[in-house]
């Protein structure tokens, strides 16, 4: 990726084998010819809603306390292992939310947007609690597959074999991807570059352990929070995140670089919690709040920018063309 040349001769070699043809676009009232919302619509969907996200994120904070409350209190192998499997979930939920902050659409006010947002979520999910995050994201939806891609390996290549597949989950489900994404907090406290980084990191967690050790059992933190991240979180982010762009490719038209994919009431919960499901619209208008997602894939469908041909009817589905490669 030294080049444009070197990066144009990956994306046309490791994308693209999930890109459907896609029919042309006209502008209407609502939609640019680029898809994007017009003035007036934009205007409205752009609207931030404080108390009802100040709402969803002290609920989504009050999750994780009460699973492992819960765990502790029934004190039960079985219990436990409810408990690391929906705290995966959970850590998912908390992304998100760590997400929108970065997008600084979580409050009108950037400073709270921020402290919440990006700090408190940003521990939350494993990270930093600084700007890192938002820096690299940018780079994500400025140009999807573009050289300043920081996901570009996760997304290309597909579809895959479903023993290729399999391997990636069985490293998800048993903690490599994890020791991967954390190794680099642990070496970046002897690099220059990266201890601030590093400590920040170190700093969220030390902070969340210490609520364990105020529970009385500060052992529960390995088992009940960093296992569940390590595991079940790994597995979910992944099989969120190749439903989003797995297998796209870089290209001005978005209907290109995201997929669409129908969303049932268990991958609401589960999967794809606070409207992140409703990506390519998220794509089209990174600037829309999770809350008006929902509405502005529904005009993109009415106004014909989603079609049937560029929709998928679930994920299982998607997910199954993702490993559906045979080897030859």
């Amino acid at each position: 990726m030294a080049t444009s040349q070197s990066h144009d001769e990956l994306v046309n070699s490791m994308t693209g084998g999930m890109v459907a043809q896609q029919s042309p676009f006209t502008a209407t009232d609502n939609f640019r010819a680029d898809g994007r919302p017009t003035s007036h619509l934009r205007s409205e969907l752009r609207t931030i809603h404080n108390l009802r996200n100040a709402w969803t994120c002290v609920s989504s904070i009050a999750m994780p306390v009460l699973l492992v409350a819960a765990a502790l209190w029934l004190d039960h192998w079985l219990s436990t292992l409810g408990a690391i499997c929906l705290m995966g979930f959970v850590q998912n939920r908390m992304f998100i939310l760590h997400h929108e902050g970065a997008h600084r659409l979580l409050f009108t006010n950037r400073k709270v947007n921020d402290t919440v947002g990006i700090t408190i979520f940003g521990w939350l999910s494993f990270g930093t609690g600084t700007h890192a995050y938002r820096r690299a994201h940018t780079n994500h939806h400025r140009d999807e597959f573009g050289p300043k891609e920081p996901d570009f390996l996760l997304y290309a290549l597909y579809p895959i074999t479903a023993l290729s597949m399999r391997r990636k989950l069985r490293r998800d489900a048993t903690g490599v991807s994890g020791y991967r994404i954390l190794r680099p907090r642990l070496t970046g406290l002897f690099k220059k570059r990266f201890w601030v980084n590093s400590v920040r990191f170190y700093m969220g967690q030390l902070a969340i352990f210490m609520l364990f050790v105020a529970a009385g059992n500060p052992l529960a933190y390995f088992y009940l929070w960093l296992l569940p991240f390590m595991t079940v979180y790994q597995v979910v982010n992944r099989l969120r995140a190749i439903a989003e762009h797995g297998g796209m490719t870089r290209s001005s038209d978005r209907r290109q670089t995201t997929h669409h994919v129908r969303q049932g009431i268990i991958a609401r919960i589960f999967l794809v919690p606070l409207a992140v499901g409703h990506h390519l619209a998220h794509h089209v208008d990174s600037g829309v709040p999770f809350r008006n997602l929902p509405r502005l894939t529904r005009l993109l469908e009415q106004d014909g920018y989603i079609t049937e041909e560029n929709t998928w009817s679930n994920y299982r589905a998607l997910w199954r063309t993702l490993a559906a490669k045979v080897n030859t």
